[in-house]
């Protein structure tokens, strides 16, 4: 263990460790990000928060799988490996929602891909060959979400719990500090993390004999993986009672059998006090990336000079896993802590007087509480969203963005993050304070304005919209520089068809709200929407849903882009499925118009009239 004062960055060779007076690391971070030194970085936060409670800590940033050396140049540490596939799942880093290999990676230098596919299994195997001793640790985002079976887009097949085909000890799912230290700690006093069978926040294995004579209380059976791959019904059970044990205070002991393995996940850690907020974030990041690095980490940019303010997100979004990673209670800062980081700012090289973003996963839940919160987490038979027992912080939030720009060397504070535009009262002069922090555009996520697809997605409906955009073009009243709306669009959502999709391109045309923010709907382990996608079924109520596949699906998304010419005979297709021959021609109604040899059947869909 260490006591030193935290270096300027964590050690990623054996020269920095030598420098630092370390023969053996306690603990190394093994990350498919580079290594940035940033609290919005995983493995720094994590690397921090070890140094922080007395542990030295050494990071390995995206060794090379084909090159075994690669993985031996910290040698082996003390206690254990901590193994991630960095901030974003490999195959979502990987592959676009067409199942198309991606040319970049914001996360790597100079934007080059170096992440493999299954980042955890590809270093866990290697790290395992190479330190067949060693303890292993997984976690993040990767192997938070797929810590029970779960359906894989990218090989359209139900898998494993990752902690089943990876040779880990141990799992930690959610924000890992509580976990991870914990283990650190353990470990030191010389426990084995194949036995730490008892931390909140940690899926742990069990062969299937000793599960047999295992004596445990308070547990919920799922569903096996034999049951779940086989059944559309189990796998929907299995989901529902997995999102019924994500409660802290109430949460049961998790198990699934597994052919060759039990996996028993233990009840989510606890969530953050403000001390233990501001303590983590307080810690000294040099918010930059590691010199040894000669080319730019493109991550970085975005957020070099932004401040996380709290946690979690409550807003139910059913295509959405931050509920099943961060936790929907929301962990804030204080005020303190905030000012005093945004004020460091300005002694920092290449801070410009701009605050790119002062939020979280929606920005606008900072200070958000609920009594019940502390005593038993959020209520089962009920959302928080739509719940009158939420204490809005908002008005908190803005006066701490106020007071921040009023900051000597401080010329903006911006909200970067997104808004839940749903959450902010009707009140014009909050409508005014928010505007004054953003910049040219405000970005809101709508999704869709149908109906029946936004109850799918378990979003707000379109007269909650309408609402909001009236308020806000009110806003803009008098301004000598107007704001726009940017409103984020999903489509090939389950649930939603080809019609839906032409309703919405034509309320875009009515409202003159044409976008290029449009995320084709990409099914991710853990999520509501991924468990439709799967099944064919709402798991909410277990009735039958629409779920666009293939050729639809780029249909789909090609009708909200229906300017551009290079989606020309997308749109034409969909049009022609859906009956909508009257929105091809040269009428301004129109979506396109007719191209030369091309038959447009001369009727319409029924009830319907050209606008």
């Amino acid at each position: 263990m260490v006591h030193a004062k935290q270096p300027k960055f964590l050690p990623v060779s054996q020269k920095e460790l030598q420098l630092l007076g370390i023969d053996k690391p306690d603990i190394i971070i093994v990350s498919g990000d580079a290594y940035v030194d940033h609290p919005s970085f995983a493995a720094a936060l994590l690397g921090r928060v070890l140094w922080d409670a007395g542990f030295s800590v050494a990071i390995l940033p995206q060794p090379d799988p084909k090159d075994p050396k690669s993985f031996q140049n910290l040698g082996e540490p003390r206690l254990f490996f901590a193994i991630s596939g960095g901030s974003v799942d490999s195959m979502v880093s990987n592959y676009t929602a067409a199942r198309k290999k991606r040319s970049d990676d914001a996360y790597s230098p100079g934007g080059i891909p170096r992440r493999p596919d299954r980042a955890i299994l590809v270093y866990t195997d290697l790290v395992h060959r190479l330190f067949p001793e060693s303890p292993i640790v997984i976690g993040g985002i990767e192997a938070s979400l797929r810590r029970f079976a779960h359906y894989d887009y990218w090989s359209d097949q139900i898998r494993q719990s990752i902690l089943a085909d990876a040779p880990a000890d141990l799992l930690v799912y959610g924000m890992g500090e509580h976990a991870l230290s914990t283990i650190a700690r353990l470990a030191d006093s010389g426990g084995k993390p194949k036995e730490m069978q008892d931390i909140p926040g940690t899926v742990w294995k069990i062969p299937p004999k000793q599960f047999e004579n295992l004596a445990l209380h308070n547990t919920c059976i799922l569903p096996s993986y034999i049951e779940v791959k086989e059944s559309p019904e189990a796998f929907c059970l299995a989901h529902t009672r997995i999102t019924e044990n994500q409660n802290p205070f109430t949460g049961k002991i998790l198990v699934q059998r597994h052919p060759k393995t039990v996996i028993m996940q233990n009840p989510p850690a606890p969530p953050l006090s403000t001390p233990e907020m501001d303590r983590i974030y307080g810690l000294p990041y040099a918010r930059a990336q590691h010199p040894s690095y000669k080319e730019e980490i493109p991550a970085l940019r975005p957020v070099r000079f932004s401040v996380i303010s709290h946690r979690g997100c409550y807003g139910g979004c059913n295509f959405c896993a931050l509920g099943m990673h961060q936790g929907t209670i929301i962990q804030s800062r204080s005020y303190d802590s905030i000012i005093k980081e945004i004020a460091s700012f300005q002694k920092m090289p290449g801070f410009s007087g701009v605050v790119s973003d002062v939020g979280g996963p929606s920005a606008n839940m900072y200070g958000d509480r609920c009594i019940n919160w502390e005593k038993r987490g959020a209520c089962q038979d009920r959302e928080c969203i739509r719940c009158s027992s939420i204490q809005s912080g908002i008005e908190r939030y803005l006066d701490l963005l106020d007071d921040a720009q009023r900051l000597p060397g401080i010329s903006h504070v911006y909200i970067g993050s997104g808004l839940r535009y749903d959450l902010i009262p009707h009140d014009p002069d909050i409508m005014k304070r928010i505007s004054r922090h953003i910049s040219g555009q405000m970005k809101v996520a709508p999704e869709h304005i149908v109906r029946s697809v936004t109850e799918y997605m378990n979003k707000p409906d379109k007269e909650c919209f309408e609402a909001f955009k009236e308020e806000f073009e009110t806003s803009q009243v008098g301004k000598k520089s107007r704001q726009y709306l940017i409103p984020y669009l999903m489509s090939g959502h389950p649930g939603c068809t080809i019609t839906d999709m032409i309703t919405m391109a034509e309320y875009l045309r009515d409202h003159h709200l044409y976008t290029e923010q449009v995320q084709d709907f990409t099914p991710t382990p853990l999520t509501t929407s991924t468990c439709m996608y799967a099944t064919g079924r709402d798991p909410r109520t277990n009735r039958p849903v629409h779920v666009p596949r293939g050729e639809e699906k780029k249909i789909q998304r090609a009708m909200l882009h229906w300017k551009n010419p290079a989606h020309y005979h997308l749109i034409f297709e969909g049009l022609r499925k859906a009956g909508r021959e009257d929105l091809i021609g040269t009428q301004e109604h129109c979506l396109i118009s007719p191209r030369k040899g091309v038959v447009i059947k001369a009727s319409r869909k029924k009830n319907q009239s050209p606008r």
